[in-house]
């Protein structure tokens, strides 16, 4: 089964659009009326939405890991740096995860692009 994604308001446009030219299920924080969360209330809606979490955000890798090492639940964050990795990386490898990645790979975990 193909992963869902979700994209915080850190994502350029070009990537979500991208991805859904492939065939990729993707919604945006603007999307989901959501783009003004801070980073844990928007790790916890991506986990309610059961997606895996797409950003180019440093501190989200912060909430992350201390949600790994409490010990509490997420549904996966995929990283990319916004000056390190460009869009076509970027959906070309988003998209390779999201067709045949698995999400038990992904939970409560951070992946890091490119692959």
């Amino acid at each position: 089964m193909a992963l869902a994604l979700y994209m915080d308001q850190h994502v350029p446009r070009a990537i979500t659009t991208g991805l859904r030219l492939r065939g990729v299920d993707v919604l945006t924080a603007y999307e989901d009326g959501r783009s003004d969360l801070v980073d844990p209330a928007l790790l916890d809606r991506a986990n309610e939405l059961q997606r895996v979490l797409f950003t180019r955000d440093d501190d989200l890798l912060i909430e992350a890991t201390q949600r790994q090492r409490a010990g509490i639940p997420f549904r996966g964050v995929i990283y990319a740096h916004q000056l390190r990795v460009s869009i076509g990386k970027c959906v070309e490898d988003l998209e390779l995860i999201a067709q045949v990645g698995e999400a038990e790979d992904l939970m409560n975990g951070v992946k890091f692009l490119p692959l």
